[in-house]
């Protein structure tokens, strides 16, 4: 990957290689600062490294490459693919837009748009707000779902009652 492939593909969204110099990388934008087993320029994973600490496969990441959900990763002298922190990054955060439902098509997209530049911003944008509804839509049908096992929950929990009460009055009446 060079220089300005692994920085277009970061969850920071980084441009260029000249912005990250200038300004510090923002972390944000996530869970929080991410936690690399190696520090930067060290930082060369073998695909079944990244598949152990990524939980996903290396078809799997093979896959991601293939479709451009991952932009292409560097290789070492004997062809085997070498992933960086900022590749496991961008996965950190393809993992997210998994867990929020978005279609794989608008994740290859997405990467395409943070591969495009600046530009793109007001699209990406529009992406993660359409993403960003639908996940608050779900959330609203959970929390629906959840109010009606809460109801149940309770109707059976006063029905073990009601029915561990009856038994006991009966014991009590044949003593």
């Amino acid at each position: 990957m060079t220089a300005t492939q692994s920085t277009a593909v970061t969850t920071e969204e980084t441009v260029t290689t000249e912005e990250t110099e200038q300004a510090p990388a923002r972390t944000d934008l996530c869970s929080g600062p991410p936690r690399h087993p190696r520090p930067d320029g060290q930082d060369s994973y073998t695909i079944s490294e990244v598949a152990a600490l990524t939980g996903l496969t290396a078809h799997t990441l093979r896959w991601y490459e293939r479709i451009g959900l991952m932009a292409h990763v560097d290789r070492s002298h004997t062809g085997q693919r070498r992933y960086t922190n900022r590749d496991l990054d961008w996965l950190d955060l393809v993992g997210k837009l998994r867990l929020t439902g978005m279609p794989v098509a608008d994740m290859v997209r997405y990467a395409e748009l943070v591969r495009e530049g600046e530009s793109t911003y007001g699209e990406r944008y529009a992406l993660l707000q359409a993403t960003r509804r639908d996940v608050l839509a779900r959330i609203g049908e959970l929390q629906d779902t959840l109010a009606v096992l809460d109801r149940k929950i309770g109707f059976y929990a006063d029905a073990v009652r009601h029915h561990e009460e009856k038994e006991k009055e009966k014991r009590n009446a044949t003593r």
